[in-house]
């Protein structure tokens, strides 16, 4: 396969990812999508052993998970610092500047349910396993299919 062939795909998957992401939030902003999505994936990342982030960056499409690995430093006090850290608070520090992603937990469940869109369940169920508690409550809830609307004729 041509490397252009190999951008232009992993380009149009990336561009679905933002596009999803940006239809969740109800706007196709591609910043607010990209920083949400950068904000998300640095989250979870930091709280993954680095065998679970390096088995989960990789079923990434490549401009995705260069954003993965954008700021990463594995050094061990740091990733136990991370890992420990609030992970609203963390998206929240990395979210400033825009503030129509204020509600970090908002922001988080979106991402999170095309990142569980976009990727096999055996891959999504390997990355929560990893994850503290409050991480892995926040990606099992934006998983679920809301609730039917009632009411409706």
């Amino acid at each position: 396969m041509p490397q252009s062939a190999v951008l232009d795909g992993t380009m149009h998957k990336t561009h679905e990812w933002l596009n999803a992401i940006g239809d969740e939030l109800g706007s196709r902003n591609d910043r607010s999508a990209l920083a949400a999505l950068r904000a998300t994936l640095h989250a979870v990342r930091d709280r993954l052993t680095i065998d679970e982030m390096a088995q989960f960056g990789a079923q990434l499409p490549i401009l995705i998970r260069g954003l993965y690995y954008e700021g990463w430093n594995p050094t061990s006090d740091l990733l136990r610092k991370s890992h420990d850290a609030d992970f609203l608070d963390a998206m929240r520090r990395e979210l400033k500047g825009h503030d129509e992603l204020q509600d970090a937990g908002r922001a988080a469940k979106i991402v999170l349910k095309v990142v569980s869109q976009k990727m096999s369940s055996d891959e999504v169920d390997q990355a929560i396993h990893g994850l503290p508690r409050q991480v892995r409550e926040l990606w099992e809830e934006a998983r679920r299919p809301p609730p039917p609307e009632s009411g409706k004729a």
